[in-house]
């Protein structure tokens, strides 16, 4: 089973818990065992998965990425002025495997998903997939 997530971030940086449209679609699926893709087809964007209960966990992940990865900078080659936004996108990641067990993803006490937008606002798609094990 596949389903497309499209989510509309608020501004150049932007983090949102995906974590319960997951939860909806693999509850959708009727998948007990097997595994869940979460990938998302833009190169300014990622998806991880991090603290959930704490927002200021979020907080400091976006301000250490800004600290260590500045919007601007004079040696950026990029024309469309976004290097920021690809270096970011590209040392996070644009996939993550979650398994499920008993119909429940596999997460954490505290952990959760998350949609990480570099370049907004924008519309973002994000790609559900579930594979049920095949025994």
């Amino acid at each position: 089973m596949k389903e497309i997530l499209r989510i509309r971030t608020t501004k150049r940086t932007s983090i949102v818990n995906i974590t319960p449209y997951i939860r909806e679609i693999l509850k959708r699926s009727g998948v007990r065992e097997g595994l869940c893709l979460v990938y998302v087809p833009h190169t300014t964007a990622s998806v991880f998965i991090n603290e959930g209960a704490d927002p200021d966990v979020l907080k400091d992940i976006v301000y250490t990425l800004e600290k260590l990865i500045p919007w601007e900078d004079p040696s950026y080659e990029h024309a469309e002025g976004n290097s920021a936004a690809h270096i970011k996108s590209a040392i996070i990641g644009n996939s993550r495997i979650v398994p499920i067990s008993e119909g429940n993803l596999l997460l954490g006490t505290w952990e959760s998903v998350f949609l990480a937008e570099f370049d907004g606002p924008r519309e973002r798609k994000v790609v559900v997939k579930i594979f049920p094990d095949v025994d």
